[in-house]
């Protein structure tokens, strides 16, 4: 089927530990629903997406689920989308890991992208720094942009521990605000920061979060050993888990 999505890549996605609370599907919806909003995709409703996930996921839990909105419409570069489909996958949730390796990635970000704030099916700059960093036998890749502010991994948003306190880069810096961030923001202090390359190592200790992961601690990047703190990383996926 020719579609804008497989054309131009024209399309949204959002990927699911399935089955999370009311609260974590409707922050995911809403993402879903504001970036549509922002391309002119055509999206469906709250109920619509949430019967899909349902039948989708069978009664089971556990599962890894990816949620495709496919734009629909003309077939020339400026025409716009008419109409949307959709593709669900539903698989068994893989483990996931507590402790994790990072590498600076090479591939920079410019911080006014506009796309890297969307969850797009035009995803290959997130593959090539996840593929990469896999093939240098790291879990991921940290990215960086123009001005050597660190703003996320390709698949996961960073928290930064200082004492008490905890940080995250700032949206404008260029990143994807995760749905898993969001949630814990609502029950935790977060700030957001510029945080500079420079200043990684003067942190207490760095965690990534995701939907499917939930938080791992950083234990290394590109072969420095960063300090743990795995009492907050306890107390942070204590929290997290209310969102499952």
């Amino acid at each position: 089927m020719i579609t804008r999505t497989t054309l131009f890549g024209e399309g949204l996605f959002e990927t699911l530990r399935w089955r999370p609370s009311e609260e974590k599907l409707k922050l995911h919806y809403e993402r879903l629903k504001s970036s549509a909003e922002f391309f002119e995709i055509p999206c469906p409703t709250y109920e619509e997406f949430l019967k899909d996930l349902e039948e989708v996921s069978r009664g089971e839990r556990e599962l890894y689920i990816k949620y495709v909105l496919i734009s629909k419409g003309g077939e020339y570069l400026t025409d716009k989308p008419q109409s949307y489909g959709k593709l669900l996958l539903a698989k068994p949730l893989k483990p996931t890991p507590k402790r994790v390796k990072l590498c600076f990635s090479s591939y920079k970000r410019h911080s006014t992208d506009p796309i890297c704030r969307h969850k797009t099916t035009s995803y290959l700059f997130n593959l090539l720094v996840k593929k990469d960093a896999l093939k240098r036998g790291f879990w991921d890749g940290i990215i960086v942009n123009e001005k050597e502010h660190i703003c996320e991994t390709s698949t996961a948003n960073l928290l930064f521990l200082k004492g008490s306190k905890l940080y995250t880069p700032v949206k404008e810096d260029g990143l994807l605000w995760g749905t898993t961030l969001e949630f814990l923001s609502r029950r935790l202090e977060i700030k957001e920061d510029y945080i500079k390359v420079s200043k990684l190592e003067g942190f207490d200790s760095v965690f990534v979060l995701n939907s499917l992961l939930l938080c791992a601690v950083v234990e290394d990047v590109d072969g420095k050993k960063l300090r743990r703190d795995n009492a907050t990383l306890e107390e942070i996926n204590r929290i997290l888990r209310v969102s499952l």
